[in-house]
């Protein structure tokens, strides 16, 4: 089966002050119908450029953007914003981080569902859509949705408010979601009851998502595939069971190290990745996380010189940029293991 999304080599880039910030450098990945890629890394990886790049967001007058992005057979990148416009909500939609933010405030929330619906069915009549919008609102699990169609933002609940912008990105059918921290700000329960949602409906629907989130428990729950980014670039991908049992990154382990574990010593302490992330408009030499690796001297200088290839290690399609030998990483996550007391 064919990609719905292909994204390769792609490159965002805006120019600032105090140099070139490079957001996103090389990224190529794919994604079925039916399947779930999470991408995880911390605040400034690139996770929401590379998002914004797939609906074509970025402002091109303030920034560069190469590469290709092919959505259902269609090239997005250097295509006019018209054509970009209609595959926005029909083709692919995004599900944003904050829904107080993105739902207007004066507006009642049916209108808004509406309004996205009616951009893409210019011929619905007024009682089409309404009966549309509610019957998505209700297929979502927003309650009485004949009633609070006619509801401001402000008397829905943050769970319920990530519902309403649930039902606003699927009100067309896309064949590729795009939820960039849709969880973020929600407590725990309302959190799982929003990824099983999300479930579900690529599930019946067979969507493409991709879901953005810093939280690895998310990920774990709710991908079927893993791509964590670092500085702008993919340093390890694969099945989620492979990289979240056995991570081979130095940075990934350190992402799963600094995780609270049920199953772990209640007396052991986290383990924070030690440092912070580069400046993306002063980037290290070599591999970018060498600052940070507490294995960088390893191989002489080899980090520090030379940036390390992504390549395929194992089987599934495991790819992995580290200079680290097999055998080495092996021992040194198995040391890493001991010491935290996490039984993985």
């Amino acid at each position: 089966m064919d990609p719905y999304l292909r994204v390769t080599d792609l490159r965002v880039s805006f120019p600032t002050a105090d140099g070139v910030l490079r957001a996103v450098e090389g990224v190529s990945f794919a994604v079925e119908g039916g399947r779930t890629l999470g991408v995880v890394g911390e605040s400034g990886s690139g996770k929401s450029a590379t998002a914004l790049a797939l609906l074509g967001l970025h402002d091109l007058r303030r920034a560069t953007v190469t590469g290709q992005v092919t959505i259902g057979g269609r090239e997005l990148v250097g295509r006019p914003e018209t054509e970009i416009r209609r595959l926005r909500g029909r083709n692919v939609a995004m599900i944003f981080q904050d829904p107080l933010s993105a739902l207007h405030p004066y507006h009642r929330v049916g209108r808004q569902i509406a309004e996205a619906y009616r951009v893409h069915h210019r011929g619905a009549g007024r009682g089409e859509t309404r009966r549309r919008v509610i019957e998505m609102m209700d297929r979502v699990g927003i309650p009485q949705p004949d009633r609070r169609y006619d509801q401001y933002p402000h008397e829905f609940s943050g769970g319920m408010r990530q519902r309403v912008m649930i039902a606003m990105a699927l009100v067309n059918d896309p064949a590729l979601l795009i939820a960039d921290e849709p969880t973020t700000a929600l407590d725990v329960t309302v959190q799982a009851q929003i990824l099983e949602l999300l479930t579900d409906l690529r599930a019946e629907f067979r969507t493409a998502i991709v879901l953005i989130t810093h939280d690895l428990g998310v990920v774990g729950q709710a991908a079927d595939d893993v791509l964590v980014m670092y500085a702008g670039r993919i340093v390890e991908q694969g099945h989620v069971e492979q990289v979240l049992r056995t991570p081979q990154h130095p940075y990934t382990s350190g992402l799963l190290a600094s995780v609270p574990s049920l199953r772990g010593d209640p007396e052991a302490d986290l383990r924070p990745i030690p440092g912070s992330p580069p400046s993306l408009t002063e980037l290290p030499t070599g591999c970018v996380f060498h600052p940070r690796c507490r294995h960088a001297g390893a191989l002489g200088d080899r980090c520090r010189t030379e940036p390390p290839e992504l390549r395929v290690v194992g089987t599934g399609g495991h790819r992995l940029a580290c200079h680290l030998p097999t055998r080495e990483r092996a021992r040194r996550r198995a040391e890493d293991t001991t010491r935290a007391g996490v039984a993985r």
